[in-house]
Parts: C-alpha cells; structure tokens; sequence
C-alpha cells in the first residue's frame, strides 16, 4: 500500500521507458530471455511504433519504438531477491548474446549486469 503524506500526496514505484528498435530483438531479449510477461502493447495504427509493457514480479518496464522515448544507454538498476537462481536460469536459457556473471558489490550487494540489444543496462541487485 502506498505511503500516504499527510498532504495527500504518494509516489509509486517508477517505470523506465527504455527505447528499442526491434520489436523481434526486444520480445527475444525481455519475453525469452529475461522472462518478462508482455503486459500489453499498443501502437496508434499499423506500421507506427511499438509501444508495450513488459513485468516480471514487481518490476515494471516500458519499451518503446517511439523517437524521443527513452534514451538508448539507460541503466535501470532492479533490486531483487534470489540473484544465484536468476543467473542459473538465464544461464540455462539458449541465448548466445549474453553470459552475465555475478559481481560483489562494495555497497553489500551482489550484482548481475545484463545489456540489452539497444544498449540499455539492467543491473539486478540484491542486498545481504
């Protein structure tokens, strides 16, 4: 439940919007590879740009085809839990343009570092 000021004001959770050019190289990378479920999509009429939504437990994305979205080379930094088990599932998956390995953060974390086909970066963090 959202913290609730006492003016009435309460911020939720951000969602990226990370710019793509593909929608084949995106759903391969998020839907295949990374597990995301596709949420929804849309697109004013056939042939304009793609624009959907991808999640996976509480993380929210949107990926867009849209000039002026998004920035290619965005980081989005995504706390999580169960990294070891996530880095042994992609590990497993068939996708040749990625081998993230897991690094030891000087902030007690430990991080997996995963860059999409349009160079934005994930970084999934999770805390000791």
């Amino acid at each position: 439940m959202p913290d609730i000021g006492s003016n009435g004001v309460s911020l939720e959770a951000p969602v990226p919007v990370l710019r793509i050019f593909s929608e084949a190289k995106a759903k391969e990378f998020y839907l295949d590879y990374l597990g995301f479920d596709l949420a929804w999509e849309h697109r004013f009429e056939d042939g304009l740009p793609l624009y959907m939504q991808v999640e996976r437990g509480a993380t929210v994305l949107h990926l867009s085809e849209h000039h002026g979205d998004g920035s290619p080379g965005t980081v989005v930094f995504v706390r999580m839990t169960g990294l070891d088990a996530f880095h042994r599932e992609l590990g497993a998956k068939d996708y040749p343009y990625s081998n993230p390995g897991i690094e030891t953060e000087p902030w007690d974390a430990r991080s997996m570092t995963v860059i999409d086909p349009f160079g934005n970066t994930l970084r999934f963090n999770e805390y000791r």
